[in-house]
């Protein structure tokens, strides 16, 4: 019989204390080390019919991965990771594994699930420390191709393009490479160091990337092909335009959207004591929304020394963040207010935010996607103190793509309308990620980003 580890429990990943880490912006997680990653893959049993992964957006050979950390053979695990996932490093990061690969593991069942991303991330981690051999470089075939954005869904894009010999310039709006990687995702979860490694491991391919070009000012995607010679062109340019809920005082001094706090934050270094670019110093900060935007924000806003509270018109059982993030928050002192909506933000005669003057919610009946919906309880009024607030009520497409791109077709909330393969309404041009979904997660980015890669190959070789 193989000598499988049959713990019901996974092992712990080892993190900074409370106490210690909302002080600082370091990463919390602190990964595991050899021995216990080794015991950590005994727990998987090798399903024949690997079922983990129908779970995984990339295809990642995860049950042959894990097997080889098992064996102690963690550079050869890490090759075969490499083969579908061009960001390994990141998704054993922030990847949802417990709605994903995990969630279908059989261990599951009788107990806790194997730590698919924490494996993930330990053989990425020990590949970075231990090796740096040149990467084999594919022969060129003469086609070149853009991709417009360099987020999850634009690397993977390349970094699929690239192996199969394409010529491939990334073009980006913002200075540095790595999309929401490096703007929305805080240190603390993902540092900018991961990102980097990940993005320099792709230019070491041949990927070329062009930063502060902003699709539809510094060029249109019909001017990448007439004229720079593209013969595709894959746009991934997320979504990042802020929702906020139009209520009464939204323009009032201290109201940030999500996206303006965690760029500043994460992007521009706001925390720093000597930052060229330094953020509103609050006192006590509320957070409208539930999901790991939410939670991104708020931890943030507490380690820069705010009460926080995070406002929340569901229950606790509806908030979609990431199990991890809600148990991290709560864990430095973040508060949470369920089943509550604000009605308005008050502000004194200098417009500066005051308080949230809020409503209490109960549950009726489901709504279109199961959930039951929250309805305004009678009488349940009441205000919340606060000297500022973030809105983190998602994201939709930037509407410059479309605004610049004629015979681009998109939906009622700006995303560009694609079939099932990434194909848009203009030949050769391709699209994936949350500039066609909405905001959704890393993860399914890159299958998008895998996809598109996929099918520009058959339109440049049929």
């Amino acid at each position: 019989m193989p000598n499988f580890n049959m713990t019901e429990n996974r092992h712990t990943m080892p993190v900074q204390d409370p106490s210690e880490r909302r002080q600082n912006f370091r990463e919390v997680a602190l990964g595991y080390d050899e021995a216990t990653a080794i015991e950590e893959a005994r727990r998987c049993i090798q399903c024949k019919h690997r079922p983990c992964m129908s779970g995984c957006p990339v295809g990642v050979m995860i049950p042959q991965f894990i097997g080889l950390v098992a064996e102690g053979k963690f550079e050869e695990a890490y090759r075969v990771i490499k083969r579908t996932n061009s960001l390994p490093a990141v998704c054993g990061r922030v990847c949802p594994q417990e709605r994903q690969c995990e969630s279908k593991c059989t261990r599951g069942v009788k107990g806790m699930p194997v730590a698919i991303g924490r494996l993930e991330r330990f053989c990425a981690d020990y590949h970075a420390a231990h090796h740096c051999e040149a990467p084999c470089i594919a022969e060129k075939n003469g086609k070149k191709v853009a991709v417009v954005g360099s987020g999850p869904a634009g690397l993977t894009c390349a970094g699929d393009l690239v192996r199969l010999g394409y010529d491939v310039t990334i073009f980006e709006a913002l200075h540095v490479a790595g999309g929401v990687l490096v703007y929305g995702i805080p240190e603390f979860r993902l540092p900018k160091a991961v990102v980097r490694r990940e993005v320099e491991d792709l230019q070491a391919l041949g990927v070329k990337i062009v930063t502060n070009a902003v699709a539809g000012r510094a060029f249109t995607v019909g001017e990448l092909m007439r004229e720079y010679g593209f013969e595709a062109v894959f746009l991934g340019t997320g979504a990042g335009l802020p929702r906020f809920m139009n209520i009464p005082g939204e323009n009032a001094k201290g109201v940030f959207s999500a996206n303006e706090y965690l760029t500043r934050v994460n992007l521009m270094k706001a925390y720093e004591a000597d930052s060229a670019t330094p953020i509103f110093s609050a006192k006590r900060v509320a957070v409208i929304g539930g999901g790991n935007v939410a939670m991104d924000a708020a931890r943030c806003a507490r380690r820069m020394g705010a009460e926080v509270t995070i406002v929340y018109r569901r229950s606790e059982a509806e908030l979609p963040a990431r199990r991890e993030e809600i148990e991290h928050a709560a864990e430095e002192g973040v508060l949470f207010r369920f089943l509550t909506n604000p009605k308005r933000i008050l502000m004194d005669r200098e417009n500066n935010v005051t308080g949230l003057a809020c409503v209490e919610m109960e549950l009726g009946e489901p709504d279109a996607t199961g959930r039951r919906r929250p309805v305004e309880k009678s009488g349940g009024t009441f205000t919340l103190d606060a000297d500022c607030v973030i809105m983190a009520l998602g994201t939709s497409p930037n509407p410059l793509i479309k605004q610049t791109t004629e015979g681009l077709r998109t939906g009622p909330g700006g995303e560009i309308e694609t079939d099932e393969n990434g194909r848009t309404s203009l030949a050769g041009v391709f699209a994936g990620g949350d500039a066609v979904t909405g905001a959704a997660t890393v993860i399914l980015a890159m299958g998008a980003g895998k996809t598109a890669a996929k099918a520009i190959h058959e339109y440049l070789t049929k």
